[in-house]
């Protein structure tokens, strides 16, 4: 072959390889869980201003015995360190990093091309763009340092399981704080029908001895119906859709370690987005 011939082959099949884009997630607020909190509190102050009455709906002692009350007895339940993730992992419910898997699809896609075109090696090249997903960066390492397509899916599916199982744990945090928020409303209830009844002589105690009866009620089920248990939902939620990247992730890893065709590799991807994140990267 000559010179020019070989030039022009080089050229065209450096043409072929796409460039490698990894797509950063974005730290984004949640506006829905922003939205429904914020409108579902708008619509309890709103009936209770509308209304001619003077009730006072403002109670520290029930407040206390409800959100005090409701950590309290849900650290009971749990060791210190579940706790603590716990609130680490609340976080994303209200600030979460965002990522389009139909982008990261694609990139998968071109990642796999290059890997078949250049060879496993040429992937080291893409270590700035693979940062920015770090479990990316592991799972393409992995395949770079020759682990087999079997142990690579070994090891990936370890960390994806270790996962899920800190995002339930967080969710059953939540749910059982959920459930104990209106029994401390209830108890805040007992509490104070016993002050009432016990001082029945002295009718300047028997309004407040109420309000701390019913409005412990009304705050634990605020606190369990309108903020706890919609917040372990939403993290369940976010766990899925983390989940489904990371198994993007892991079925790209496998194809390009087995060295497969990409194309086969996009019928797989494919077969884990949803109908309107399908995309079509070679026809």
């Amino acid at each position: 072959m000559s010179s020019d011939a070989a030039q022009a082959a080089a050229a065209t099949d450096s043409a072929s390889v796409p460039v490698v884009r990894v797509p950063a997630p974005v730290m984004r607020p949640d506006l829905a869980t922003f939205f429904g909190l914020v409108l579902t509190m708008a619509l309890i102050l709103f009936a209770i201003f509308s209304s001619p009455s003077d009730a006072n709906f403002i109670n520290i002692p029930s407040v206390l015995i409800v959100v005090l009350g409701t950590m309290t007895a849900t650290c009971t339940a749990y060791t210190t360190q579940e706790i603590m993730q716990t609130g680490g992992v609340i976080r994303t419910t209200f600030f979460r990093p965002v990522r389009e898997a139909s982008r990261l699809a694609r990139s998968l896609l071109d990642i796999a091309t290059v890997a078949r075109k250049r060879g496993l090696l040429a992937l080291s090249a893409y270590e700035g763009e693979m940062r920015k997903e770090p479990f990316l960066a592991k799972a393409l390492g992995l395949v770079v340092d020759g682990y087999s397509a079997e142990d690579v899916e070994r090891m990936l599916r370890v960390e994806i399981d270790s996962f899920i199982e800190r995002q339930k744990r967080a969710a059953s945090v939540l749910r059982r704080a959920a459930e104990i928020a209106p029994a401390m409303g209830l108890i805040g209830t007992l509490v104070g029908l016993v002050q009432m009844l016990a001082d029945l002589e002295n009718p300047d105690t028997i309004g407040p001895a109420m309000a701390v009866a019913l409005l412990t009620t009304f705050y634990g089920a605020i606190m369990g119906t309108i903020i706890l248990s919609p917040l372990a939902v939403k993290l369940e939620k976010f766990t899925a859709d983390e989940v489904q990247i990371m198994n993007l992730v892991l079925k790209a890893s496998r194809s390009i370690a087995n060295h497969e065709n990409p194309r086969g590799l996009e019928m797989i991807l494919n077969g884990e987005l949803a109908p309107s994140d399908q995309i079509r990267y070679f026809t």
